[in-house]
């Protein structure tokens, strides 16, 4: 079991062990790819999930560095923070590169960089590049896909 993203597609697939394939629509960031830390870019090559977080919290839970908020996402929590622009929901996996020099270690290291697979709000528009570096996805499709996974399974994100 493997996992790719293909950037221009905004499409994330889950390569199941018996050869079936699960399709997701995805949001990239909206400054495009690139490894380097500050960038706000999707850091490209192959990843593991290092940690899965969120399991069993509601649909829509927020998250602030990692933490369950307590609360609940809706239009009226979003109008009360309207500074929150990249909201972080559902649940959270948190990527590590697997290549030194490229997406591992220094500058360039995608942990550090804090890149995730995480939902965002329904009303999010997926298919088109809008991220601040993460791979957004919405509320029933990133639970779906959390819990289909293990920690450790790879990733491969590409440009094609």
């Amino acid at each position: 079991m493997h996992i790719t993203v293909h950037i221009p597609n905004q499409e994330l697939v889950l390569h199941q062990d018996d050869g079936q394939r699960v399709h997701y629509r995805v949001s990239t960031a909206s400054k495009g790819i690139g490894q380097q830390e500050g960038s706000w870019q999707t850091p490209l090559g192959r990843h593991i999930i290092r940690a899965k977080i969120g399991s069993g919290l509601p649909e829509h839970a927020v998250f602030e560095s990692r933490r369950f908020t307590g609360e609940i996402y809706s239009d009226a929590l979003k109008a009360k923070y309207p500074g929150r622009k990249d909201w972080i929901l559902s649940r959270i996996m948190w990527l590590s590169g697997l290549e030194p020099g490229f997406n591992r270690l220094g500058n360039v290291d995608t942990m550090r960089r804090y890149i995730y697979i995480h939902g965002s709000p329904d009303t999010a528009q997926m298919g088109v590049p809008g991220s601040r570096g993460c791979i957004r996805m919405h509320g029933a499709d990133i639970i779906d896909l959390f819990d289909r996974i293990p920690v450790g399974i790879t990733i491969e994100i590409l440009d094609h």
